[in-house]
């Protein structure tokens, strides 16, 4: 049987948990996932993990943050002063905000923290600073 490497495109099933057991993804009851071994489309724990399995295999990876989505970085967490933000935007500790940049991308960041005089939003990837481990099953090479 060939083994997926560099360049062939793979399609996996997966479960995606933190290290307490919590799932955070998970393609059960889906299509498969379908990427590009190599190509930056996954984060790079997930491309070596499934690299060198053969269809049908399935197996266990452990991700470390820094092959995953890196630490949380201090920089991404913004205090903005309360009257910044329109009253009419809901703002709940937990909640998803959308940033625009003067260059018009979206960055979407998470409400960590509101007071009567300022806000403190994050906008580093809601898995920052967590390693990560995968439950992989290889379905497919093209």
């Amino acid at each position: 049987m060939s083994q997926a490497k560099a360049g062939d495109k793979v399609q996996v099933h997966y479960k995606g948990t933190l290290p307490d057991g919590q799932l955070f993804d998970s393609s059960e009851g889906r299509e498969p996932l379908s990427f590009t071994l190599g190509s930056g489309q996954v984060i790079k724990g997930f491309d070596d993990g499934v690299t060198g399995m053969e269809i049908g295999a399935k197996k266990t990876i452990h991700i470390p943050n820094a092959e995953a989505y890196g630490p949380v970085n201090d920089e991404m967490i913004i205090q903005f002063d309360r009257a910044q933000i329109p009253a009419d935007i809901p703002l709940e500790i937990g909640g998803t905000l959308n940033m625009h940049q003067d260059g018009g991308q979206v960055i979407p960041v998470v409400v960590r923290e509101v007071t009567e005089t300022y806000v403190v939003l994050d906008a580093n990837h809601p898995l920052a600073g967590q390693d990560l481990i995968f439950e992989l099953e290889l379905v497919g090479i093209n």
